[in-house]
C-alpha cells in the first residue's frame, strides 16, 4: 500500500461534471449533487484503512453539512480487479451498512477521478457556490487510526466558512491516504 499526500489548494479551479451510476441505481450528475451553497466532493472506498478510519466522522459531517446547504458525494474510483472489496456490489453493501447520506458512486473509468485530480483515499474537493475550489485538506487528524474524539473538525469548519463567505481557508493540511488504484494502462 502506498501512501499520499494530497496537493495544496489551487483555489477557483471549476468542479469538473460526472455522470455516474449511484448505488441507489440512480444516474449522478454534479449538479445534482450540489447544495445551493456548496459542493463536497469526495474520494473514497470501501478497503481503505485511512478512510475506514474516519467513516463515522465522515457520515455525520456530511449531515450537518447538507444542513448548512453544502451538497455532499462520494466516489469510488478503484479498480476492482484487483481491489474485490472497492466492487460495486460491495458499495452498494457499505452505503446499506452505514447509512451513506449522500449518494456514493462508481467512477468505473476512472476518467472523473482523473479531470479532478484525486490522488488518494480519502481525498476532498469542497467547492463554493460557483462550483470554484476552496478546499483541499483533511478531515482531521485522524490517519490510519482515529484521532480523539475532541479533535478539530477541519474539513467542517472549512466547508462552514464556504457556505458563510464562499471562501476557503489559507491554511490547509493536506489529506492523508492509499493511492488511487489505477487501472493498468
Amino acid at each position: 500500500m502506498v501512501t499520499l499526500n494530497t496537493p495544496i489548494c489551487d483555489f477557483g479551479t471549476p468542479a469538473p461534471d460526472f455522470r455516474l451510476q449511484g448505488v441507489d441505481g440512480r444516474i449522478w450528475t454534479r449538479d445534482d449533487c450540489r447544495g445551493p451553497q456548496g459542493l463536497l466532493v469526495m474520494f473514497i472506498c470501501n478497503h481503505c484503512p485511512y478512510v475506514k478510519a474516519i467513516r463515522e466522522r465522515l457520515i455525520r459531517d456530511a449531515r450537518e453539512l447538507r444542513g448548512l446547504g453544502i451538497g455532499v458525494v462520494a466516489i469510488s474510483a478503484n479498480d476492482p480487479a484487483d481491489y474485490p472489496e472497492d466492487g460495486f456490489e460491495q458499495m452498494k453493501a457499505v452505503a446499506r451498512e452505514f447509512d451513506y447520506p449522500f449518494p456514493y458512486l462508481f467512477d468505473e473509468t476512472q476518467e472523473v477521478a482523473r479531470a479532478y485530480g484525486a490522488v488518494c483515499t480519502p481525498d476532498f474537493f469542497g467547492y463554493n457556490a460557483a462550483l470554484e475550489l476552496q478546499y483541499r485538506g483533511r478531515l482531521d487528524a485522524s490517519a490510519r487510526e482515529p484521532a480523539p474524539a475532541d479533535v478539530r473538525r477541519e474539513l467542517f469548519e472549512a466547508m462552514q466558512q464556504v457556505a458563510d463567505s464562499g471562501a476557503g481557508p489559507q491554511q490547509q493540511i493536506a489529506s492523508m491516504g492509499c493511492s488511487i488504484k489505477w487501472k493498468a494502462a
